[in-house]
C-alpha cells in the first residue's frame, strides 16, 4: 500500500532496511502506473473505434493493429516483472524484516506530539477557554443537577488540547477535587486506560483482569468521592466501554476531561450532560507573540516583525509557531541572510530538518492514522489546489470519483467526512442544514501533503516553468506559474487531471497533446478561449470539466464526451445550452444559468434518447425559462433528477406556463411507496410569473425546497407536502399569514428566511415541533416573539441583520436545547456583548458565533476563490474563518457534524468501456485472455496507486527494468 510506503520513508528513511524498501517501492509504484497507462491507452482507443464511422475504422485498422500488436508486448512484459521480481526475492530475501520495521514504524509515529510539560512562558491565548473550562469543573447554576460531567476538548494534533487541559486540571478549581489522576490514553484499549487510572489512585491491579472486572473495582473505589480524571489523547470511542466505570449520581460534581483529534470520539463521551469544547487557531496577535517568544532572541525584540509567509504557513497552530520559531532562531532570525528563503523551501525543511521533528511526527501520525488507502488519496489531493482557498465540498467529491479514488458518491461522502472527523480538513462555510459548504486545509499539513504528493510523483506543480519529471500524472498550475514556451519538457498524454489558477500558457493549453485525461478544472484560468473547447472534446476520457468566465459557448462537438459525468458551467458566459449536452449517456451533474434553443429539432435521437429514459442526469442547476423554450418538455423525461433549480422570466412570447408546472408536478409527485430520496427543488421568480406554484398540487414529496421572489402566502402544495427537512424563503416582505403557515410544516428541521423584513408574528407554544435549525437574514430587525414551549428542539438560531439592537425581545432561556446563536459581525458591541452574558445564563451556555454575511447567501461560491473573513476586531483575536465562536470574550469556530450523505451513482451509462466483462472481452479480441494479463496478485487503484499486492509470500517485489513508454 503506497499510504505505508509515505509513513515508512519518512520514518525510518535512513536505515538501510528503509533505504532499499524506498527503492522498491518506487519502481513498485512505477509499475502501477505503467499498468494504468496500458489500460487506460487502450480503453481510449476503444471509445474513439466505438464513436467512428465505419470508414473512419476501415481507414484506422493498420494503426489498430499495430497498436494492439504493442499493447501486448506491453501486457506480456508487465507479466514477467513481478514474477522475475519474486524469483529474485527467494534468492536474496532483502525484505525479511518489513513487517517488523513496518511494525517499528507504526509504534515510533503514535505520539500525538502532546507536552504536557510546556513552559508557562511558552503559553498564550488560552486565557478564555481555560476560564470557560473551570467553570465547566465548577456547578454553573442553580437548578442543575450534581451529576458526573465529561469535558471533551478536540482539535487536531498541535493545536494545544494537552496544554490547556493540564492548566485547567493545574487549576485552584483543579486542585479541589479530593481524587485526581492524568492518564495518557494513546495507543491504549479500554482495559489499559482502566488499570492505568486504578495505578494513579494507588489500587492494586492484576494483569488477567477483564474489563469488567476492572470497570466494577473502578466504580466501587470512586463510590461517593469526588473526582476529576484526565484521559489525554483518546483515539477511539472507548467511552462507550468505561463510561460505567465512573459513578453518574454521586452528587459531588465529578468530572472526567477527555482530549481527542477525533470529533465523533469527543461527541459519544459528552453526549449526556457533558460539554465539548473546539480548539481553534490563534489570532494573528496571538500567533506573533508566540512566534517571537520562540524565534527572536531578547536583544532583537522590537527589530522587526515575523515574515507573514511564515505566520500563514503556521495558520495560528502552537505547535507549528513553536516549532517554526524555534527552526528561524536556528537560522539566525531575524539577522540571518537566508531566513526570507525559509517558506520558499519549506517542505523540503520539514522532511529534513531535526529541529522540526516533532513537528513531522505528529503530522505523520495525522496521516497515517487514516484507516484505510481512501482517505490518504482523498487528502493527498488537496494538494491540488493553492493553500487557503476554499474548496466546494460536493465538487471535491466529484473530482475524487472521476479520479477513482472511490467508487460510489457514499463513499466519496465517508472519506471526506473521515478527513472532517479527525479534523485533518477545515469547514469553512457550514449550510443551514449542518451540511460543510467549502473547506481547506491547515498550513502545516497543506505543506505536508505537497511534500509527499510530489515525491510520491501523484501531482506535479508546475512553478518557474521548471518540471524535473517527463511523465506527469496531475498538474496543477498556480498563479505566475504559465509558461509560454512551445514545449515543457513532459509528456502530457499521460496527464489524468489538470487544475489552472491564473494563465495557463500555449503549452498547457494544447489539448491536442492530451489523451488519458479524467479531470479538466480551467473555472480560474484566464487565457481559455472557445476555440479551445473543439480539442478539449477530443478528450474521450474525460469525466469532469468545469469552465472559466472566458467561456462564452459550447460546440456540438461536446456529444463526443460520452464518458462525462460532471459539467460546471457556472463561472461562464454560456447562456444557450447545445441539446447535445442533455445527451451525454454518463452525465450526472450540470451546472450554469442558460438556455435551451427554441430551435432545437425534435429529431429521431433526441426523441428516442429521452423517451427510452437513458437520461442518467441527477443535478440540473439550473436553467432559464420563458415557458417557450424546450427544456419542461425534455425535464418530464429525465427520471433520475434529484436536484433542480429554474429561473422563471417573463418575455413577451409568455404566454402560459402549461409545460413547465406539468413537468414540476410530475418532479414532485408523491409516491408513499418508493419516495424516500434527497429530492431538492429551486425556484426564481420574476414578478408575475410566481403565480404557478398555485397550479402546483398534492400530493407532493421533497427534501429540500427554496423560493425566491415575491411571496405574499405559503403555495398550498407546501403546507401538505411530505417530508419537507429544509425550506428556504427570500422574499421583499413575509407576511404574517406565510409566518403562521410555516409553523404547521411537522418534517421541517431547516428554516431560513430572508427578508428585507417580516410582519409581526408570534410562535406560539409548540409551533415548528421539529424544527433544529432556524435562520433570519433580515435587512431591518423585524423579529418574531417567541414564547415558553416553542422551539422545542432548537439547536441553532441564526439572526443575521447588522441593525439588531440587543436582544430584540428574544428570551432565549425557553429554547432549552440551544446550543449556539449566530450574529452578523456588524452588530455594535453592546448588542455582541448583551447575547454573551445571555448565553452564560442559560444552562448550556451556547456559543455565540459571527457569520459573515456572505455566505448566508445562496450562492455557489469557486474552488479557489479567496475565504471569506469575518469583519471583528483585532482586540478579539479572530481566526481566518467565515464562522466564529465567542465564548468568554474568546473567539472559537464552530465544527459542525451530521453531513449526510450522497445518492449511489448510476450505473447505467450507455458507454462504460472500464467495466470488467467489456475489458476482458475486449483483451481476447486482441488475442490476450484474462491470465494472459498476468498480473493476478497485483491490485491498482484507478488513480494508479498500488492498493494492495498478494503474491505467493505476500511480500513487496521489487521490479528491476525501466520503461519507456510512448503513446500510440
Amino acid at each position: 500500500m503506497i499510504s505505508v510506503t509515505i509513513d515508512e520513508q519518512i520514518s525510518f528513511g535512513k536505515e538501510e532496511h528503509g533505504a532499499v524498501l524506498s527503492l522498491s517501492m518506487d519502481e513498485l509504484r512505477e509499475l502501477a502506473h505503467h499498468i494504468e497507462d496500458c489500460i487506460d491507452r487502450f480503453l481510449y482507443h476503444v471509445t474513439r473505434d466505438k464513436q467512428a464511422s465505419l470508414l473512419r475504422r476501415t481507414v484506422r485498422s493498420p494503426k489498430t493493429l499495430l497498436f494492439r500488436q504493442r499493447l501486448a508486448a506491453e501486457v506480456q512484459l508487465l507479466k514477467k516483472i513481478p514474477e522475475e521480481a519474486h524469483q529474485r526475492e527467494k534468492r536474496y530475501r532483502v525484505f525479511a524484516g518489513l513487517s517488523s520495521l513496518t511494525r517499528h514504524a507504526e509504534s515510533s509515529s503514535c505520539s500525538s506530539g502532546s507536552d504536557p510539560h510546556t513552559l508557562k512562558a511558552d503559553i498564550v491565548g488560552i486565557d478564555g477557554p481555560t476560564d470557560e473550562l473551570v467553570q465547566q469543573l465548577q456547578e454553573e447554576s442553580e437548578g442543575l443537577t450534581k451529576q458526573l460531567k465529561v469535558i471533551s476538548i478536540v482539535g487536531i494534533h498541535g493545536s494545544g488540547k494537552t496544554v490547556l487541559a493540564r492548566e485547567v486540571y493545574e487549576s485552584d478549581v483543579g486542585r479541589q477535587f479530593s481524587l485526581r489522576a492524568w492518564v495518557s490514553a494513546t495507543g491504549k484499549g479500554p482495559k489499559e486506560v482502566l488499570m492505568e487510572i486504578l495505578r494513579k489512585f494507588g489500587r492494586p491491579v492484576v494483569d488477567e483482569s477483564n474489563v469488567d472486572q476492572l470497570t466494577v473495582d473502578l466504580r466501587e473505589y470512586l463510590g461517593e468521592k469526588r473526582y476529576l480524571i484526565v484521559m489525554d489523547d483518546m483515539q477511539t470511542d472507548q467511552w462507550s466501554t468505561i463510561e460505567a466505570a465512573f459513578p453518574e449520581d454521586n452528587a459531588v460534581k465529578s468530572r472526567v476531561m477527555v482530549t481527542t483529534t477525533i470529533q465523533s470520539v469527543a461527541n459519544a463521551c459528552s453526549f449526556s450532560n457533558g460539554y465539548v469544547h473546539k480548539m481553534t487557531r490563534l489570532g494573528d496577535k496571538h500567533s506573533e507573540q508566540l512566534f517571537i517568544k520562540k524565534a527572536c532572541p531578547t536583544q532583537y525584540l522590537g527589530y522587526t516583525r515575523p515574515p507573514k509567509e511564515v505566520l500563514k504557513k503556521c495558520d495560528g497552530q502552537p505547535l507549528a509557531l513553536v516549532t517554526m520559531g524555534q527552526f528561524l532562531r536556528k537560522n539566525g532570525w531575524p539577522t540571518g541572510p537566508n531566513c526570507e528563503d525559509v517558506c520558499t523551501h519549506l517542505s523540503r525543511h520539514l522532511e529534513q530538518d531535526e529541529t522540526l521533528e516533532r513537528m513531522r511526527r505528529v503530522i505523520i501520525h495525522s496521516f497515517s492514522s487514516l484507516p484505510g488507502h481512501g482517505p490518504k488519496a482523498c487528502l493527498l489531493y488537496f494538494s491540488m489546489f493553492p493553500f487557503d482557498r476554499p474548496i466546494r465540498r460536493k465538487s471535491l467529491m466529484r473530482r475524487w470519483l472521476a479520479e477513482g479514488f472511490v467508487e460510489t458518491q457514499l463513499s466519496s461522502s465517508e472519506n471526506f467526512n473521515t478527513l472532517i472527523d479527525r479534523n485533518i480538513i477545515e469547514p469553512i462555510i457550514i449550510r443551514n442544514n449542518d451540511q460543510v459548504k467549502t473547506c481547506k486545509t491547515y498550513g502545516m499539513m497543506h505543506e505536508f501533503i505537497l511534500l509527499m504528493s510530489t515525491s510520491q510523483d501523484f501531482i506535479t506543480l508546475l512553478s518557474g516553468n521548471k518540471v524535473e519529471r517527463k511523465y506527469v500524472r496531475r498538474l496543477s498550475l498556480h498563479h505566475n506559474s504559465a509558461t509560454s514556451g512551445s514545449s515543457l519538457g513532459i509528456d502530457l498524454s499521460l496527464v489524468r487531471s489538470l487544475m489552472v489558477f491564473g494563465e495557463a500558457g500555449k503549452a498547457i493549453l494544447n489539448f491536442q497533446m492530451y489523451q488519458l485525461l479524467r479531470v479538466l478544472d480551467l473555472e480560474q484560468c484566464t487565457d481559455m478561449e472557445d476555440d479551445h473547447l473543439k480539442d478539449i472534446c477530443n478528450l474521450l476520457l474525460l469525466k469532469y470539466l468545469s469552465l472559466g468566465e472566458t467561456i462564452t459557448s459550447l460546440p456540438k462537438e461536446i456529444e463526443k464526451l460520452k464518458l462525462l459525468e460532471t459539467l460546471d458551467l457556472r463561472r461562464t458566459k454560456v447562456k444557450m445550452l447545445p441539446i447535445e449536452v442533455l445527451m451525454l449517456p454518463c452525465l450526472l451533474h450540470l451546472f450554469g444559468k442558460f438556455q435551451l434553443s427554441d430551435k432545437v429539432k425534435k429529431t429521431s435521437d433526441v426523441q428516442k434518447f429521452f423517451l427510452t429514459e437513458q437520461s442518467n442526469l441527477e443535478t440540473l442547476a439550473g436553467f432559464v425559462t420563458d415557458g417557450c423554450q424546450g427544456f419542461p418538455q425534455i425535464m418530464s423525461y429525465m427520471m433520475n433528477l434529484r436536484k433542480l433549480k429554474i429561473w422563471l422570466e417573463m418575455s413577451e412570447r409568455s404566454t402560459n406556463f402549461n409545460d413547465l408546472v406539468n413537468a414540476i408536478q410530475k418532479y414532485i409527485h408523491d409516491d408513499k411507496e418508493t419516495c424516500n430520496d434527497s429530492r431538492s427543488l429551486s425556484l426564481h421568480f420574476d414578478d408575475g410569473t410566481e403565480n404557478i406554484l398555485n397550479f402546483l398540487k398534492a400530493p407532493s414529496y421533497l427534501r429540500s425546497l427554496k423560493l425566491k421572489g415575491k411571496l405574499l402566502e405559503l403555495p398550498q402544495f407546501v403546507t401538505s407536502m411530505r417530508g419537507l427537512r429544509e425550506l428556504c424563503l427570500s422574499s421583499t416582505k413575509l407576511t404574517t399569514g406565510l409566518l403562521v403557515a410555516l409553523t404547521n410544516l411537522k418534517d421541517l428541521q431547516h428554516l431560513k428566511l430572508i427578508a428585507d423584513e417580516l410582519e409581526d408574528f408570534i410562535i406560539e407554544a409548540q409551533a415548528f415541533p421539529g424544527l433544529v435549525h432556524l435562520s433570519f437574514v433580515l435587512q431591518r430587525a423585524t423579529l418574531p416573539t417567541i414564547e415558553g414551549g416553542a422551539l422545542l428542539y432548537l439547536i441553532s438560531l441564526k439572526l443575521i441583520c447588522k441593525d439588531l439592537v440587543g436582544l430584540a425581545d428574544i428570551k432565549i432561556n425557553h429554547l432549552i436545547c440551544l446550543q449556539e446563536v449566530s450574529l452578523d459581525p456588524r452588530v455594535t458591541p453592546e448588542t455582541r456583548e448583551a447575547w454573551e452574558k445571555a448565553a452564560k445564563k442559560h444552562p448550556n451556555r451556547p456559543k455565540v458565533l459571527l457569520v459573515d454575511p456572505a455566505d448566508e447567501s445562496e450562492s455557489e461560491p469557486a474552488d479557489g476563490s479567496v475565504a471569506s473573513t469575518p469583519t471583528v476586531s483585532e482586540a478579539m483575536e479572530t481566526s481566518s474563518t467565515s464562522e466564529v465562536a465567542v465564548q468568554g470574550g474568546d473567539i472559537q469556530m464552530l465544527v459542525n457534524q451530521g453531513l449526510s450523505t450522497a445518492p449511489e451513482k448510476k450505473k447505467n451509462c450507455a458507454v462504460q468501456p472500464s467495466s470488467k466483462d467489456e475489458l476482458n472481452s475486449a483483451f481476447r479480441n486482441i488475442g490476450l485472455s484474462e491470465v494472459a494479463l498476468g498480473l493476478p496478485e497485483l491490485s491498482v487503484a484507478q488513480n494508479g496507486m498500488v492498493s494492495s499486492y498478494t503474491g505467493p509470500s505476500r511480500k513487496i517485489y521489487r521490479p528491476c527494468t525501466k520503461f519507456e513508454y510512448r503513446p500510440y
